[in-house]
């Protein structure tokens, strides 16, 4: 009996254990099913992902698919794998039932919309990687609930944006690496960051943080176990204090490209395992910190485009494993130290735009891995040293120095190496080394702005790889020789201008097939132009003027469809210009100075090469009757040529008569004129005394058109309340105002007071000049209002706002622009520039050209306003707009504008308007944050153009626009915007071009 009980037990026992067996097999059947039902859920909401073939829901576990990984031990999803995969949609719901995910990677695919917030849901989440996306929107705050397991966040290169909670980061003890870059986040960094107390990987670069992160005792001084800190191209602002010591793990610093100022700090050294450094482009100013010399483990160190001063480091050799040095764009000053030639690693060495004195060291030849060497704006002198050019350099700029002496031979590893040649603006002397056509990969050569007094070496034709070949100025003589192109067909830039060159254009000249600019002006070049300067199908700037070149253009030229400017001025050319093309449409001025040129334009004789007329004897034939009716019709017309040329005698007399007594009139007015103005002068000088002499003076309004001066204004600040601002910039606030008994409406800048003229008649002088530029496409100045605390400039008012108004801020009940409608805009603006640079005495440089500043009146005339203002300050030169390099619109600065040692020209507006033109085309701004990293406009309609796809960057808003008119128009704007200032065009060339493109090309005439 007691056996049998005992059976009994063991078999309920039995039974009880294989029920709890199937019960927990059902639970892991479950939960399996929860990781399918998620999966396929998320695959649901991508766009026909074929790299997700083998999810299917017939599974029974997702553990085979691919992609995937399971945790062996539970049978749980743990890992999704997804970089790469092309993968477009949402990151759309499921994933939270995906409870034992340990790794998330879905980087490097196309995917939209916001983050999902349930992300947040999943607590055993070690890696989340969603780079390289096109997400948008904030961050969810649910994110700061992602768990104490995340060790791996990387969130960067997406469309991210808005503040982030100053609590995100409150519950992340176990992170390592976090990685924000590439977005549009912007405030103040989160203070909870510092929480994250084991984070060695930080990358915050390229959004729109503000404010400091450096505080003392908190902060990013807190994260001592920081191995890489990425700051970079932000708008973090500041002084930074000491501390950064203590993150003495670091390895890496970037905080370039943001508005730091004060002093380098030089606790810096403290970190002793110091790789890279890079403080280029922000506000730095004083010495480099001597303890630098301390860093041996630098490799890489950047301190470019600050205002450093002092002397050049002279510890220098102590950074024995540097690799790139740049400190270009400073003040600094001294000497090179011969301690060079110890580092013997330097790859990159950028000293250009400082204030560099003595003698390049002999011993820079000892540093054997150098590949660059840019120099360039400083003070050097004395002779290259000849070694230079037996190393293996790639690129050797070291133009606009004081170098004498000869061009050192070439010889060794340079002859294979070199790309980059510049030495221009020196004052080199003697021939130019023969040696130079054996540099086979050299692209880019500049020895302009020399005294070589040499000829062109038939040698520099063997360079097969060469694209811009620049010698002006540099007193060249003889001949062109005329196998430039034989061995190469890339040559895109040829500037022989300001010479001495003598002899024909040569013949060979058309095989130059990659031409684009042709610069022979300024010498002593004779015989006709040459019919095969034709086959250059390329070549859209060509300038020939003062020269000798002579006899008749060949027709063949108007055959260059894509020539967009062309100037042959001051020669002895004769006979009608080429039919077709740009040569029709040209202006007076690329034509005067040829007395036998045929055209409209122009004033003189006019040679044209046609056949004699056939003079007949009439005493030659036997019919001598009908030789005398010959005779005397002969004789009738000229008795009537002598009549017309009585009467056009005397009607020349009569007209000459007129013309005396309008200038005598006009001279009277002209001095009631002066004599009414040399009373308002005396009035306003007794107002303007009172100001010097310390009395306060009284404000009043002064219109220049209609001769009002000396009306009070009660209460000038009710003009210009926050209500009626209507915009600003780089000068001042600008509000919509009503002024006068009439009602008129008016626009009323205010200007910031900071290092504006102070006495009021030398206010008065500026304003009054500029107040006397008069075009259609020019904002007119009408007047200001005046008092030492306030400065008020009045101009008209634009019933249609500007230009960023209509692209950027157009409310949906306007229609947008249309193409003839962006045409005429960009036509007018380059109109109002062309007579600011060019009939302005001194001309007008506008500085600050951007939408904001183009007024569109009510037929939608664009009008250039805020320009000459620099006039205004108490101390204007080109460095000091430079200067501003920060405060201006992005994108919109030219390249020279941020070299604050360059002086600038009308050029850098040149580059402005190609900007604007880009963006008018497109509709996007010059730089935008897309799907990788920061979008360059003009580079990226650059790309596109080589692609063959340019018009797909097209603002389809604006409806059907002409292809004909739009490509060309859109190849001016990278021209403009080009990185060389003397390959951008004058805004007069530019009037031209517009011109032709809009204007149908004439048909010719059958048999011309």
């Amino acid at each position: 009996m007691g056996t049998l009980q005992l059976i009994v037990c063991l078999l309920l026992l039995s039974c009880c254990a294989m029920r709890r067996s199937r019960a927990a097999y059902e639970d892991v059947a479950i939960d399996l099913n929860d990781d399918i039902l998620g999966l396929i859920v998320f695959k649901s909401e991508l766009h026909n992902p074929p790299a997700l073939s083998s999810w299917t829901e017939d599974d029974g576990s997702p553990c085979s698919w691919k992609f995937i990984q399971c945790n062996s031990a539970t049978g749980r999803v743990s890992g999704v794998y997804l970089t790469g995969l092309d993968l477009s949609g949402r990151l759309g719901k499921g994933l939270q039932k995906l409870q034992g995910l340990k790794v998330l990677s879905i980087s490097n695919n196309n995917l939209t919309g916001e983050l999902r917030p349930e992300l947040a849901q999943l607590p055993n989440l070690e890696t989340l990687d969603l780079s390289h996306n096109k997400f948008t929107g904030q961050l969810p705050s649910s994110f700061s609930s992602l768990g104490s397991s995340l060790r791996y966040l990387d969130l960067s290169q997406n469309m991210l944006s808005g503040p982030l909670p100053d609590n995100v980061f409150q519950n992340f003890p176990s992170l390592s690496y976090l990685s924000l870059s590439g977005n549009s986040f912007q405030g103040p960094i989160p203070s909870t960051l510092s929480k994250c107390s084991v984070l060695n990987g930080l990358n915050l670069s390229n959004n729109h943080f503000s404010g400091n992160p450096f505080i003392q005792n908190g902060g990013i001084f807190a994260l001592n176990r920081l191995r890489l800190l990425d700051l970079s191209n932000n708008l973090l602002s500041g002084n930074i204090p000491t501390g950064i010591y203590t993150l003495h793990n670091l390895k890496e610093l970037h905080l370039q490209g943001n508005q730091f100022s004060g002093s380098i700090p030089s606790d810096i050294s403290l970190c002793p395992h110091l790789l890279k450094l890079d403080l280029n482009s922000n506000f730095f100013a004083g010495n480099i910190p001597t303890t630098f010399g301390t860093l041996k483990s630098l490799v890489f160190l950047n301190l470019a485009h600050n205002t450093l001063n002092g002397e050049f480091p002279q510890w220098v050799g102590n950074l024995t494993n540097l690799q790139h040095l740049d400190v270009s764009d400073n003040g600094l000053t001294g000497v090179l130290p011969m301690s060079m030639g110890d580092l013997k690693s330097l790859k990159s060495l950028i000293l250009s735009n400082n204030k560099i004195t003595g003698n390049l060291p002999t011993s820079v030849v000892q540093c054997n891995g150098l590949k660059t060497l840019q120099l360039k704006g400083n003070l050097f002198n004395g002779s290259i040293p000849e070694r230079l050019f037996t190393m293996g350099l790639e690129e050797i700029g070291l133009s606009e120095n004081r170098f004498t002496g000869s061009i050192p031979p070439a010889s060794g590893q340079v002859f294979e190496s070199l790309l980059v040649l510049d030495l221009s603006n020196n004052d080199l002397s003697g021939e130019i080394p023969p040696e130079m056509g054996l540099f086979s990969s050299l692209r880019y050569l500049n020895l302009s702005r020399n005294n070589l007094h040499s000829r062109i070496p038939p040698e520099i034709g063997y360079l097969q790889n060469l694209t811009v070949l620049d010698i002006r100025g540099s007193a060249l003589y003889g001949m062109i020789p005329g196998d430039l192109c034989d061995s190469s067909s890339s040559l895109s830039i040829l500037q022989l201008d300001d010479n001495s060159l003598t002899g024909p254009i040569p013949q060979e000249i058309g095989n130059c097939s990659s031409l684009y600019l042709l610069s022979l002006s300024h010498n002593n070049l004779s015989g006709p132009i040459p019919s095969s300067m034709s086959m250059l199908k390329g070549l859209e700037f060509l300038r020939l003027e003062s020269n000798e070149l002579s006899g008749e253009m060949p027709k063949e030229l108007g055959t260059m469809q894509n020539l967009l400017a062309a100037n042959v001025s001051y020669n002895k050319l004769i006979g009608r210009l080429p039919p077709g093309g740009v040569f029709p449409s040209l202006d007076a001025s690329a034509l005067q100075g040829n007395l036998g040129l045929c055209s409209p334009l122009l004033k003189g004789p006019c040679k044209l090469n046609v056949q004699k007329p056939l003079v007949l004897d009439p005493n030659a034939y036997p019919n001598s009757m009908h030789g005398h009716n010959e005779g005397n019709e002969i004789a009738r017309r000229l008795d009537h040529h002598k009549f017309l040329s009585i009467s056009a005698i005397i009607a020349i007399a009569a007209a000459a008569i007129i013309v005396i007594g309008v200038i005598i009139i006009t001279l009277l007015n002209a001095s009631a004129r002066r004599r009414l103005a040399f009373i308002d002068n005396a009035l306003e000088s007794i107002f303007s005394s009172s100001s010097r002499s310390g009395t306060p003076s009284v404000g009043r309004l002064v219109l220049f058109d209609t001769r009002t001066s000396g009306n009070l204004f009660a209460d000038p600040e009710s003009l210009i309340n926050k209500a009626s601002e209507i915009g600003g910039g780089l000068f001042g606030i600008v509000y919509k105002a009503t002024i006068g008994a009439e009602g008129r409406i008016v626009a009323v800048k205010k200007l910031y007071k900071s290092n504006i003229l102070q006495y009021p008649e030398d206010f008065d002088r500026e304003v009054r000049a500029l107040g006397k530029v008069r075009h259609l496409n020019v904002a007119s100045l009408r007047g200001y209002y005046w008092t030492p605390q306030l400065q008020l400039l009045v101009s008209d008012y634009a019933t249609n706002g500007s230009l960023q108004f209509r692209l950027h801020e157009r409310p949906l009940n306007l229609a947008p622009l249309s193409w003839d409608t962006r045409f005429r805009i960009l036509l007018g603006t380059a109109k109002g520039l062309a007579h600011l640079h060019h009939s302005c005495s001194p001309p007008i440089i506008h500085y600050n050209l951007k939408p904001s500043n183009i007024l569109l009146d009510e037929n939608y005339n664009a009008k250039v306003s805020d320009f000459g203002l620099a006039r205004l300050l108490t101390r204007f030169d080109n460095h000091s707009i430079a200067g501003n390099r920060f405060q201006g619109a992005p994108g919109y600065a030219a390249p020279e504008l941020v070299c604050q040692s360059l002086r600038v020209d009308e050029k850098c507006d040149v580059y402005s308007f190609g900007i604007m033109v880009l963006e008018i085309i497109t509709g996007r701004r010059p730089i935008e944050y897309g799907e990788d990293n920061v979008v360059i406009l003009n580079d990226h309609v650059r790309v596109l153009l080589e692609e063959g796809n340019v018009l797909d960057c097209v603002d389809h808003s604006m409806g059907e626009y002409p292809d004909g008119e739009v490509l060309p128009v859109l190849k001016v704007a990278l021209v403009c915007t080009s990185q060389v200032p003397s390959i951008r065009p004058s805004m007069s060339e530019v009037v031209q071009i517009l011109q032709v493109i809009k204007t149908p090309v004439p048909q010719r005439q059958e048999g011309y």
